[in-house]
């Protein structure tokens, strides 16, 4: 399997005061092209960081992260901010919808951000990806007229328009009760297998880590465990 993520030793160090917090250890990990992967730990544990240093949010203080071949460190932050349009999507626990748009203005907004795309087309894409998430009935409708599991569709949603290699979904089920939580990760393990996308979350959820084919513990800023699970097999 070909690695569209790679981090090597990675050190991640915040100043705090006169402390130095090192939320990052050395960590060092290959996820391959297609992978479907949750990166545990408690709070503090260091996946949110690590999560950051893959998606571009953040650089590390040592090591190298590579993304797709591409080490970013080695990238301008107009490169960088290309390889976040093209190659990635985000998925937030706090959704980080537009308020004044409606759903189908919020799924297009990454595509006017990218460009390159006529009016047709962006319509094109935005339709279909919300049928794929189940929402086409509520296209008109604003964020605030939507239930958590709805809106956190449209998240998904935005975060696949662009036709992304990798989604990284920050504690996705954070604000979702039970069962639409569930709703969530299956429609993520289905456009996983059928559109080959790498999904890497960050959680503590038992839920998300159940439907995850790779498991990958943090504790205190280091890999602890790195392991395939039952998950795999279905």
């Amino acid at each position: 399997m070909k690695p569209i993520v790679e981090l090597l030793d990675v050190v991640k160090e915040f100043p705090l005061g006169k402390v130095t917090v090192r939320a990052l250890r050395g960590v060092s990990l290959t996820i391959g092209r297609g992978e479907f992967v949750a990166i545990a730990g408690p709070s503090g544990s260091g996946k949110t960081t690590l999560l950051n240093q893959v998606g571009c949010v953040d650089t590390p203080t040592r090591g190298t992260v590579r993304i797709d071949g591409q080490s970013t460190s080695d990238l301008s932050e107009s490169d960088l901010t290309k390889l976040r349009l093209h190659k990635l999507g985000f998925i937030f626990q706090t959704f980080n919808l537009v308020p004044v748009l409606d759903l189908a203005q919020n799924v297009e907004l990454p595509l006017l951000l990218k460009g390159g795309l006529t009016r047709a087309e962006r319509e094109r894409r935005v339709r279909t990806i919300i049928d794929q998430v189940g929402l086409t009935d509520q296209l008109g409708q604003r964020p605030n007229e939507l239930s958590g599991g709805q809106r956190q569709r449209v998240a998904i949603a935005r975060a696949l328009v662009t036709g992304p290699s990798i989604v990284l979904a920050d504690e996705p089920t954070a604000n979702l009760d039970s069962a639409t939580g569930e709703q969530i990760l299956d429609l993520m393990e289905a456009l996983n297998r059928d559109e080959g996308t790498t999904f890497i979350f960050s959680t503590h959820d038992d839920k998300v880590m159940a439907h995850a084919r790779r498991l990958v513990s943090l504790v205190d800023g280091e890999i602890a465990e790195d392991r395939v699970t039952q998950g795999a097999a279905a």
